[in-house]
């Protein structure tokens, strides 16, 4: 098997891609995270979310731990076709390993001199209730 589609993007210097998560059905955008060529493939292959941890340096299924899993509906790739897009379903309706809907909860709120990150998204489930060793 060639997986052509898989050459036509351009993965960055380490081998890598950015991929925005989108929930499919309100368009939020829930999450930022990396893919590598094994990561799009089984993603492909699963139909579900298949990541790139930088931090822990192996493939990391969505939800494998907590159950937050995302069903891909579809795979968008960007102009200069080097940015994928997920579009997905978000089984439990959290994508944050803080228990939030979406990554993106903190806003920017004071002005340029006395900004401040304030957290504007409440805390749907308790990270230690979804993350048990």
């Amino acid at each position: 098997m060639s997986f052509r589609w898989l050459n036509k993007v351009k993965w960055d210097e380490t081998g890598l891609v950015p991929v925005i998560a989108q929930e499919a059905s309100s368009k939020d955008v829930l999450m930022f995270a990396w893919m590598n060529r094994e990561a799009l493939s089984k993603t492909v292959e699963l139909g579900e979310a298949v990541y790139w941890s930088r931090s822990r340096k192996k493939l990391w299924h969505k939800g494998e731990e907590s159950g937050h899993i995302q069903k891909v509906k579809e795979i968008r790739l960007d102009c200069d076709e080097d940015v994928i897009l997920l579009q997905i379903e978000q089984i439990e309706g959290i994508a944050c390993h803080t228990g939030r809907h979406a990554c993106f909860f903190q806003k920017l709120e004071g002005g340029f001199e006395e900004g401040e990150w304030i957290s504007v998204d409440p805390v749907l489930k308790d990270p230690e209730n979804i993350y048990q060793e």
